[in-house]
């Protein structure tokens, strides 16, 4: 699996279930975090050693300005993601609707540009562009309809789907058809990967009303339903297909 998510939502989300249920030896399952920085093995025993890309990650310093601007000036809206282990993600309160979140998220991003442009750290941000003294822009934000990532350039969902399939790859043949899910358009880029790789894929868009992109690959939607209605309908679906009930 591949998100954007951390290791820790991982462990507790998804793998204490699954492991609460039982997991076989042969099963074969691997996470990648933070669009590609962070990544683990996981087994019939949970999750094994978790590695992380420090060559990607945010200065401590500048971590600790942005968590203290989140405290200081946008707490009732928002929350610093502490399980991020090399990008920052702001996100929007359970508890605050998402017409509030969205009137405040503006100030956010561009305080947040601003701090990463006085540590010179280079930054982009839709059209705004603060190169380092080098002239590079290493780094980037992220804003999404619940939160604000603030990453290296070089993460994405492509290099995370590329780090998996090395992974499966160790421990024998791949499989030709695959299927990735999603509720974001980045997440698009997991089954662009698998497609120029030459593998047949489709994707599974669990939130379709950001619309659905064109890609040279079906795109799928379990009809009316979204985020995890969706998803649990779509693995219901292969459970019968694979007579796995």
């Amino acid at each position: 699996m591949t998100n954007s998510g951390s290791a820790a939502f991982i462990r507790e989300q998804v793998v204490a279930p699954l492991l609460a249920e039982g997991l076989p030896e042969s099963f074969r399952m691997y996470g990648v975090c933070e669009k590609g920085a962070v990544w683990f093995a996981i087994g019939a025993q949970g999750m094994g050693e978790i590695a992380v890309d420090e060559s990607v990650a945010l200065p401590q310093t500048v971590v600790d300005a942005l968590r203290l601007l989140v405290h200081e000036d946008f707490a009732d809206t928002m929350f610093f993601d502490e399980t991020k282990q090399a990008m920052v993600s702001v996100e929007q309160r359970t508890d605050v609707d998402s017409e509030a979140y969205k009137a405040c998220q503006p100030a956010f991003n561009q305080a947040a540009f601003a701090i990463l442009e006085r540590h010179g750290l280079g930054v982009r941000f839709e059209d705004q562009v603060a190169p380092n003294a080098a002239g590079e822009v290493p780094f980037r934000l992220d804003a999404t309809i619940i939160s604000t990532d603030i990453e290296s350039v070089t993460l994405d969902k492509n290099h995370a789907a590329e780090r998996a399939l090395a992974f499966f790859a160790e421990g024998g043949p791949l499989p030709h058809l695959w299927r990735s899910v999603g509720d974001s358009r980045s997440d698009y880029r997991m089954a662009d990967h698998l497609h120029e790789a030459g593998y047949d894929v489709s994707h599974v868009d669990v939130r379709p009303l950001d619309g659905i992109l064109d890609r040279p690959y079906p795109v799928i939607v379990m009809g009316e339903q979204i985020h995890d209605e969706a998803g649990a309908s779509f693995l219901d679906h292969w459970v019968e297909k694979l007579g796995l009930r």
